[in-house]
């Protein structure tokens, strides 16, 4: 199995079931003519994550990590009229970006970008949950201060998907000196140990390489 093959995959199956998509387009050109890099979610990925959110009537979601937008956008579209869509971004380049995306795709009333570091952020929307959605997607040291605000901000029954959790296997590597694979060690093990959520960890591959997300399910 080759990474070309991986993504001739995506091409295939993102040409019959996501399609063309001018905002979504447009989302990842203006962040590659800005110099983000190329690490937003895939469109299959993207439509993923919207679809999760659907089935699940999510009317509040709080994402962490804008970059562009472009997992914005997918988020906001599965949001009701009366919905609303956190995302924190710590890069004031970025942020701005993902604002001008967000606005063109026709989702500003829904979508508030905050920037600054989450961790700074976090405590000024204390009162904006519990959230019935958020996607993980920052830094990956600080996911186990991520996961813990999120939790304490959850309700029952709400969605939490962390996203780059392998690593391309790296994640099994105990000793490594990383701090993004070491954040995500700490994350598995607390999750291990966490008796409020049920979760799971999928391993996938395509367009963005060997990688996975974890999805959590807080308890009745």
């Amino acid at each position: 199995m080759t990474q070309e093959l991986w993504t001739a995959v995506d091409e295939y199956s993102n040409a019959l079931l996501v399609g063309a998509d001018p905002a979504l387009d447009a989302a990842r050109e203006r962040s590659q003519q800005s110099g983000l890099p190329d690490i937003a979610v895939s469109p299959s990925q993207g439509k993923f994550l919207s679809l999760l959110a659907r089935i699940h009537g999510a009317k509040k979601i709080l994402e962490f990590g804008a970059l562009g937008g472009y997992s914005t956008i997918w988020l906001a579209r599965a949001l009701p009229a009366d919905g609303r869509l956190i995302t924190l971004e710590a890069d004031p380049k970025h942020a701005d970006v993902a604002k001008a995306n967000i606005a063109s795709a026709g989702f500003e009333k829904l979508v508030d970008v905050r920037v600054g570091k989450a961790l700074d952020t976090l405590p000024k929307i204390d009162a904006e949950g519990p959230f019935d959605f958020v996607f993980i997607d920052a830094d990956k040291a600080n996911i186990p201060a991520y996961f813990t605000w999120t939790l304490e901000h959850s309700h029952p029954g709400s969605v939490i998907v962390v996203d780059n959790v392998v690593r391309d296997g790296r994640v099994i590597e105990a000793e490594s000196t990383d701090p993004s694979i070491q954040g995500i060690r700490r994350f598995n093990e607390m999750l291990a140990k966490e008796p409020r959520v049920s979760a799971t960890t999928i391993q996938t591959v395509g367009s963005k390489g060997y990688d996975g997300f974890t999805l959590a399910v807080v308890n009745a």
